[in-house]
């Protein structure tokens, strides 16, 4: 019953946050909070403490700018982190807030129409409280519903993207527990196969192994990778291959994994985030920009296992901090003048 009641004061949090005003969001933040609640935002509301600072910082420019703001789910899971770290049970929650675009936000010029803001969301139970979160959304997806292009174009594409084509991702009840730990072991043999020269449990991947023989021991061929917009969508493992993965491959260099903070899964999703995941140095050519200082790419993926490869991936990054760190502000080149 843990992971069951963590869910329970997840959702009853989002349901109040649902019905919140800009003059209410701070006691319904601190109904659910511990007093160090520790917070992690994109660029640029970085890390807050607390929830005075969350919605001084976050919760109230969002609802000043958008009305009606309401969380829609696609995917909600939770368990245990299966890495080291602090103890709680973390809760996961991925899909689209909609709302009306009335007010500009953070140099965003309103539309005053329907807009659909992608997040990801993990929050860490502890004594029936929330006592850390990561809020990952795409900024740059905003951007493009408002008519603006700040990047050159991308290698994917972007849509206001869909939930798992199974349409059972809210995971609300209990879920068998074999399931999940067969979901987490499928994903973390997907991220040893990432590193050159994997060992995995059950077959070396051979050092030469084209990028088709790698994808294809973990991924079915139709696989959806749902990428944030600066890099966008692709479908199937060829187009994968040509639309990202060579492009991230060929122009970031000096790779360094620096390890995630959640990795979890539960029935047949399951995911992770890092602050940072990775360290890399842009060679030039990537998203279109040239070579750059080396800088952090803050992450989230989603997965849906069917059967005994992973089907659908939803991947959430900084970028606007990635490109920050390379001394490109996006915000301030099109802030509303």
């Amino acid at each position: 019953m843990k992971i069951q009641d963590a869910k329970q004061l997840v959702r009853d949090f989002h349901a109040d946050l649902n019905a919140a005003t800009v003059d209410s969001v701070e006691s319904v933040l601190a109904s659910y909070t511990g007093d160090d609640w520790h917070w992690r935002g994109m660029h640029p509301f970085y890390e807050q403490y607390g929830a005075k600072d969350v919605a001084g910082v976050f919760y109230k420019p969002v609802l000043s700018s958008f009305n009606t703001f309401r969380r829609r789910p696609d995917i909600f899971f939770a368990n245990e982190n299966s890495l080291d770290g602090e103890p709680g049970t973390w809760v996961v929650s991925m899909g689209h807030f909609i709302g009306l675009f009335d007010e500009d936000f953070v140099g965003i010029p309103a539309t005053r129409k329907i807009i659909m803001l992608r997040y990801a969301e993990f929050n860490r139970v502890l004594d029936n409280q929330i006592v850390e979160t990561a809020m990952f959304f795409d900024l740059i997806h905003l951007m493009h519903q408002a008519g603006l292009n700040p990047l050159p174009p991308q290698t994917g594409a972007h849509l206001v993207q869909p939930g798992p084509a199974t349409h059972d991702g809210l995971l609300y009840g209990a879920q068998d527990p074999q399931t999940g730990r067969d979901t987490l072991q499928l994903i973390n043999r997907m991220i040893g196969d990432i590193a050159a020269n994997s060992n995995t449990d059950d077959i070396e991947l051979p050092r030469d192994a084209t990028p088709q023989q790698e994808l294809e021991r973990c991924w079915h061929d139709d696989m959806l990778w749902w990428g944030p917009d600066g890099i966008g969508a692709t479908y199937t493992i060829d187009r994968y291959i040509v639309q990202h993965q060579q492009p991230f491959r060929t122009q970031l260099g000096s790779r360094v994994f620096n390890g995630h903070v959640a990795r979890l899964a539960e029935g047949h999703y399951g995911g992770f985030f890092g602050w940072a995941n990775l360290t890399l140095t842009p060679l030039g050519g990537y998203m279109g920009l040239p070579k750059g200082p080396k800088a952090d790419m803050r992450v989230v993926d989603i997965y849906r296992r069917d059967g005994d490869k992973l089907a659908e991936n939803w991947i959430f990054i900084d970028i606007l901090h990635f490109l920050s760190m390379q001394g490109l502000n996006v915000l301030e080149r099109i802030a509303v003048k």
